[in-house]
């Protein structure tokens, strides 16, 4: 149930991105209505429970949105319990500079200086050789996303992360079910972030995710998410620790109710057990969205690679297995037309296309006269995806019969320019 099984070529338009759903997440959306709840409940516990099991990973926490993981996975880092690997206001953190602003902008809104590194066209992830020239004594954190489902380097990060003793934040909103040496990526860092944002691998409107091993973080992850305060109850609960009224912490008085101790200076992101509920019929799904975002790669990727002359694509090194966001495509600057010219025909005739999220943040205004940030090297790839790269959807409800027109329509187009 995603858009009208009747397929007008021309007249129909194939979105980048889409839902595929059925009646299980309706009505489990209306049962958790009836329960009168509303706030997170029993559907969330139920869907933590799944994905933790999905992730292989002990805690998951859930959030309104992939863009509040990454701010309160940041902010729990900041936490005075890490002792001297806390955050604090002017460290560094390393990230890339194509990618989507909500990966780097948690970093920049607590205080810490971004360090911007160049990509590597053939991933579009970060170039990790690059990377470890950029690591000063200031650097304290490596944050990044895996681009459209494409997992980044990790061994490479791996090895500089415990050589530096950098925390690692997975941004794997994009990369739901792609692994890295055939392990689930968002494994291998200290804390992965996930988004439920309709364009990703599973949806919940809205919604995402922060998961760690790490107690620890964990328990800063929900003071942060949730106003700050110390007490670990779950909504609804009361006096799990045993002791609701034995505490005295900070200036107030012994025996003051824990419920309404703060410990850090947090926020409210939680989501709803609405969202959760469908959460829970989508994962289920997530296999079968896995598959069909892969054979719908696979079929784009055999039909640009017939053009080497016109087009660049993605070069995987046999350790990588994405779970495609999309089919992204450089056009080459020799080829005789141009990305956007490409683009504006697809768009013409009803076919969905998009850049590389912001391309080169660095060129946007928000960017540009950003005080406390750092440059690495030169950045020239990051202006080759702003200006040559788009993608194609490949999610499930992209059809074998949209696949065809997709490809007829760029090879009408490449004929004509031709």
């Amino acid at each position: 149930m995603t858009q009208s099984s009747t397929f007008e070529p021309g007249k129909t338009y194939i979105p980048v991105s889409g839902k595929v759903y059925d009646q299980e997440e309706v009505n489990n959306a209306i049962e958790a209505a009836k329960d009168a709840w509303w706030t997170e409940g029993r559907f969330t516990k139920e869907f933590e429970r799944k994905f933790r099991n999905f992730m292989g990973r002990r805690y998951v926490s859930l959030v309104n949105s992939g863009s509040s993981a990454n701010l309160i996975a940041l902010y729990s880092l900041t936490s005075s319990v890490f002792g001297k690997r806390a955050l604090q206001k002017g460290d560094e953190f390393i990230t890339a500079a194509v990618g989507f602003p909500t990966t780097v902008n948690p970093g920049i809104q607590f205080g810490l200086t971004p360090v911007f590194v160049d990509i590597d066209l053939k991933t579009l992830n970060m170039d990790v050789d690059q990377m470890e020239k950029a690591i000063t004594p200031k650097t304290k954190l490596i944050m990044m996303a895996h681009t459209l489902g494409i997992p980044f380097d990790l061994e490479k990060v791996q090895y500089l992360a415990k050589k530096h003793e950098l925390w690692v934040i997975e941004d794997s909103c994009d990369a739901l079910g792609s692994r890295y040496n055939g392990k689930l990526v968002g494994t291998f860092g200290d804390i992965a972030t996930y988004s439920f944002y309709p364009a990703h691998q599973m949806t919940m409107g809205e919604g995402g995710a922060i998961i760690t091993d790490n107690p620890l973080i964990h328990r800063s992850i929900r003071q942060f998410r949730d106003w700050g305060r110390d007490c670990w109850c779950d909504t609804g609960k009361d006096n799990t620790c045993g002791k609701r009224f034995g505490w005295q912490l900070g200036d107030l008085p012994f025996g003051y109710d824990h419920k309404y101790v703060y410990s850090q200076i947090g926020f409210n992101v939680k989501l709803t057990d609405f969202q959760a509920a469908i959460g829970v019929a989508q994962i289920d799904k997530v296999p079968g969205f896995i598959e069909a975002r892969k054979e719908n790669y696979k079929k784009l990727h055999s039909f640009f690679s017939k053009f080497p002359e016109l087009f660049q694509l993605i070069e995987l090194s046999g350790k990588e297995d994405p779970c495609w966001f999309g089919c992204p495509v450089i056009v080459k600057e020799s080829a005789p037309f141009t990305r956007n010219e490409l683009t504006q025909y697809l768009e013409n005739n009803n076919i969905g296309t998009r850049n590389v999220f912001a391309g080169n943040l660095l060129r946007h205004p928000a960017y540009l006269n950003l005080k406390n940030k750092r440059v690495f090297g030169k950045i020239t790839e990051a202006d080759i995806v702003m200006n040559q790269v788009f993608w194609l959807g490949v999610w499930p409800g992209i059809d074998d019969e949209r696949i065809v027109y997709m490809t007829e329509s760029i090879s009408k187009f490449i004929k004509d320019k031709s």
